[in-house]
Formats: C-alpha cells, sequence, structure tokens
C-alpha cells in the first residue's frame, strides 16, 4: 500500500490558509485588550492621587493661597473646554494676588507705614479675593455656574485686581524706601548699643587705673623710704624747723596740698613757685599719709623750691582727728580726703589758705587771690554751671527732706582744685560743724553718693561761696579731649580732674606736656623707677 493512504487523505490547501489568519486575529485582538486594560488601570490610580492631593492641599492652613482648582486627568479632560479653562484661569489670578496683597501687608506691618492706614487696606482687599476665591466651585460641580455668572465673577476679579496692581504700585516705592530707612534705624539703634557698652567699659577700666597706684610711683616711693631708712641722719628734722615763724606768718601766702602723691605734689609746688613774682612769699604746707612721709621728707629735702619758698610737711595724725570728734574717722573715711573740711584747726594762726589738688599746674602768679574780696563769705571758688549742667541737682539727693527743704536744686556747683577759704568768716560760720551735720546724716549714703567730697563741700559752703573769675581755674583736663587752647594759655591754673591723670599711661597726650616740664626729671630716683615722661 502507498504512503499516503497508511496517513489518511491529505489537507487541502485552502483550509491551512483560513485556519493561520484567524489565529493571528485573535492574538492581536488579547493584545489589544490587555493593552486597554492597563491604561484603564494607569489613569484610574492617577486620577485618585490627584484627588487625595487636592483634599490634602484643602485642608493645610493657608490654603487659599493655594489654587485647587485643577483640571482632572481623565479620558474625557483630553478634550478642550473652555469653560473649565476660563475657572482655573480666574482661581490662578485671583490665588496669586492674595499671596502679593499678603506679602505688601507683612512689609507694611514691619514698616508700620501710615500708622495702618496702607495695612488695613491691603486686608480689605485680601478679604475680598478671598470671598471671590471661595465662591469658585469645585471641579467636579463646574456645571453649576453658568455663562452669565462666570462672567460676572470674571468682571469682578478684574475690578479687584486691577485695585491691588494699583495699591501694589502706589506703595512699592515708600514700602522699598521705609524698609531701608528701618534696617538703617536698626543699625544705628545696634551699634549705639555696642558703643554705650564699649563706653562704659571704658569708664569702668579708667576709674580702675585711676584708683590704682603705677609701679613707676610706688617704685619711686619705696626707693624714698629706702633711702630714708638707710641714712636718718642725713634727713632728720632741723632744729627749730616746725616753728619756724614763716609757717604761722599770716602776711605770706599759705598753699595747702593734700596728697600722697610725691611726684604730683612737687609738681604743684614747682610750677607755683616758677609762676610767683615773689617766690619767697609762698608758703606750702604738704600734708600726706604715714606711709608717704619719708618719701616726701627725702624728695623735698634734695629738691627744696627755688626762689626762697619754704615747704612744710606734716603727716596726717593730728590730734583733733578722733572718732569721737570727726564722722570722716569714726565711718573709716580716707582721712586725707575730709582734712578740706578742718583748715581752721590745722591752721589756727591764719587768716587765710589757698587749698590746691594735687593734680593742678600752676601757670600765673597766685598772689592776687590774696587780694581777693569774697564780700564776708568763706570759699571763693570758680563755678562751672552751664544751662542745666553741673547743677546742685547733679550731686544731692532732692527726694531727701534735709536737702529739699534748704537747698536749690539749681543752685551753681563749683569745684574742688583752686579755693580761697577766709578762715576768719569759716570760724564765724561754724563751718566745720555743718560738715558734721551734714557727714552724719549722710552716713547711710542717702544724701550724696559716698566716696565723694564735693557734695558735702556744696552743703557747708551753701552760699557761702564767692564766685571767682574762670580764668583762675581751667577744668577738665584729665577728661575733656576739646578744651580751646585760648583757655589753657589764659588759666593762672589747669586742672587735670577725671581719670586721665597726667602721670598714668591713660593721659591725654595733648595736655600731658604742660605737667611734665614741671617734672624735676633729673632725680636720680626718678631714672631708677623708668617713670615715663
Amino acid at each position: 500500500m502507498a504512503p499516503g493512504a497508511r496517513s489518511g487523505r491529505a489537507a487541502p490547501p485552502g483550509a491551512r490558509s483560513s485556519f493561520l489568519s484567524s489565529y493571528t486575529v485573535f492574538v492581536s485582538a488579547l493584545v489589544a485588550l490587555l493593552f486597554l486594560a492597563a491604561l484603564f488601570a494607569f489613569i484610574t490610580s492617577n486620577s485618585g492621587d490627584v484627588n487625595g492631593a487636592e483634599e490634602r492641599s484643602l485642608s493645610e492652613p493657608g490654603a487659599l493661597l493655594r489654587p485647587n482648582y485643577f483640571s482632572r486627568v481623565t479620558s474625557t479632560a483630553l478634550q478642550s473646554d473652555p469653560f473649565r479653562t476660563r475657572l482655573d484661569l480666574i482661581y490662578r489670578q485671583a490665588a496669586d494676588h492674595v499671596a502679593l496683597v499678603n506679602a505688601y501687608a507683612t512689609f507694611a506691618r514691619r514698616a508700620k507705614i501710615d500708622a495702618g492706614r496702607v495695612l488695613r487696606t491691603f486686608e480689605d482687599l485680601v478679604g475680598c479675593l478671598s470671598s471671590l476665591l471661595a465662591r469658585i466651585p469645585p471641579a467636579d460641580n463646574a456645571a453649576a455656574l453658568d455663562d452669565e455668572a462666570l462672567r460676572a465673577l470674571e468682571k469682578e476679579l478684574k475690578d479687584r485686581l486691577k485695585l491691588a496692581r494699583q495699591l501694589v504700585a502706589e506703595t512699592k516705592e515708600s514700602f522699598d524706601t521705609q524698609i531701608k530707612i528701618q534696617k538703617l534705624r536698626d543699625t544705628v539703634f545696634a551699634i549705639g548699643e555696642q558703643m554705650n557698652r564699649a563706653k562704659k567699659l571704658g569708664d569702668l577700666a579708667s576709674r580702675i587705673a585711676a584708683g590704682s597706684t603705677p609701679k613707676s610711683l610706688h617704685c619711686l616711693a619705696m626707693r624714698l623710704m629706702e633711702e630714708r631708712v638707710a641714712h636718718p641722719e642725713a634727713y632728720a628734722e632741723e632744729k627749730g624747723a616746725t616753728n619756724h615763724p614763716d609757717l604761722a606768718n599770716p602776711d605770706l601766702y599759705h598753699y595747702a596740698i593734700f596728697s600722697d602723691n610725691v611726684v604730683a605734689a612737687s609738681v604743684v609746688v614747682n610750677s607755683a613757685v616758677r609762676s610767683a613774682a615773689e617766690p619767697s612769699k609762698h608758703v606750702f604746707h604738704l600734708v600726706t599719709d604715714k606711709m608717704h612721709l619719708a618719701a616726701f621728707q627725702v624728695w623735698f629735702r634734695r629738691r627744696p623750691p627755688t626762689g626762697g619758698a619754704r615747704v612744710e610737711i606734716r603727716s596726717d595724725d593730728f590730734p583733733f582727728l578722733n572718732a569721737s570728734y570727726s564722722p570722716a574717722v569714726r565711718m573709716g573715711l580716707p582721712v586725707l580726703d575730709h582734712l578740706k573740711f578742718y583748715l581752721p584747726e590745722m591752721f589756727p594762726r591764719l587768716n587765710k589758705v589757698l587749698l590746691l589738688e594735687d593734680d593742678v599746674v600752676v601757670q600765673r602768679d597766685l598772689s592776687g587771690l590774696w587780694w581777693a574780696d569774697l564780700d564776708g563769705k568763706v570759699n571763693g571758688a570758680v563755678e562751672k554751671c552751664f544751662g542745666s549742667f553741673q547743677r546742685y541737682s547733679r550731686y544731692l539727693n532732692f527726694s531727701h527732706p534735709a536737702v529739699k527743704d534748704k537747698f536749690s536744686p539749681r543752685a551753681c556747683a563749683w569745684v574742688y582744685g583752686v579755693n580761697v577759704f577766709d578762715l576768719d568768716a569759716w570760724r564765724r560760720e561754724k563751718c566745720t560743724e555743718q560738715y558734721h551735720h551734714f557727714q552724719n546724716l549722710n552716713e547711710d549714703g542717702t544724701l550724696w553718693k559716698p566716696g565723694t567730697t564735693l557734695p558735702a563741700g556744696l552743703l557747708t559752703f551753701y552760699s557761702l561761696t564767692k564766685p571767682l573769675d574762670k580764668s583762675w581755674h581751667v577744668t577738665g583736663l584729665g577728661y575733656n579731649p576739646s578744651i580751646g587752647q585760648d583757655l589753657i594759655d589764659a588759666a593762672a591754673v589747669v586742672h587735670f580732674n577725671g581719670n586721665m591723670k597726667p602721670w598714668l599711661d591713660i593721659a591725654m597726650n595733648q595736655y600731658k606736656h604742660l605737667w611734665t616740664k614741671h617734672v624735676d626729671a633729673d632725680m636720680e630716683f626718678l631714672q631708677l623707677c623708668n617713670f615715663g615722661l
């Protein structure tokens, strides 16, 4: 049997071609269905994400500032929708201008422009735009708004945006200027605070420097004392020196100087003698503490004043200075600072005494002060008040009844440094007793600041002070760098009152030469102690 007979009858060619065509169509349709299913799943998931994002944005603070009217990405959104596009444009413009107006309102709050008028205008405009945003329907309910209502929204938005742009344009330049001014004010204020802090620190450092003893001065005092101890016979007090008739002669010119600085005291004596017309008529009574007494004795024995002037050196341990008599001693105050209130007891046979501080330099003959007419008053001094400054109110506590009831806060203050005291008038007016009275009242420090003696002098010699011509005494060389050279040249005495003393490193260089030219630079002990001049 032939092979064809064993396997059956063969398929015709037309039937085989029809089967292959049907199989191809089936596979293509299956692939298309799978693609459409995947596309539908992708679109559905994206739509869910967009809805979730919208819900989250609406729940956050400040949602009105974010446009939440976004067209959803669906298969129907692929077609053009002019109505929805117009709504979306309205929302975006309104939200953008709300953010802009809010930003300018913030600037207005910071700059405080026009007392809040512009700020209120901005806040009203934000409220109008926010209400307009609230009237726009959500995307899934856009059909609720017809074309006429949409045109009304567009017209209202146009008016609001025009007002917002006009307001921003009008205030933009003012905002820029005001913000710059405010920044400059803040900068100036910050720099001013820094300057105040630096000034306070500088004042503190100056007070510390003024109250301390420089190493060179300490060295000088120690070397002079060493010299006194090593050679006692060379510096023994001459017989009858303490009872010399010139020391109590009222016809001579007597000066009282209280100091523990031997160099400063020597400058006062040297400058006064060099400026005197008749040096032999001038007597200087130097009073120091026990610690520096030997140093003073050695210095003025080695460097006595020229021209026949006489110097008396005394310690501050006067018999009348005891706790039962002197409030200063009882309170433990520095005796050397308060001795100026006991001049009649110190010089019982004198009629007048000229008190000089140890930080002054004499530039003119002072004998004329002894002939000044004090009109029966006790103290002759230069007044320092001008305008409302340097009045009694600066130094005294006028809330205290003892001060308020008896003294005027507008009374003109004077300064120590150059003072002519009529000791006869002092005794008559009992000024020392007055000083004791006020010092006892101030034991708790309620009348004036403790540690200063000028307030006690202002109270003691109130209505008992005769003003002197200002050329006798020019002050401020220890703190004021702006004193005119003509005032200095015309002054009889220049005073280095303040913290910048001429023997300190912090002294002002423009004035220091007035003091250093009277220092005896040839003194060997100065050279041994590296005293800078």
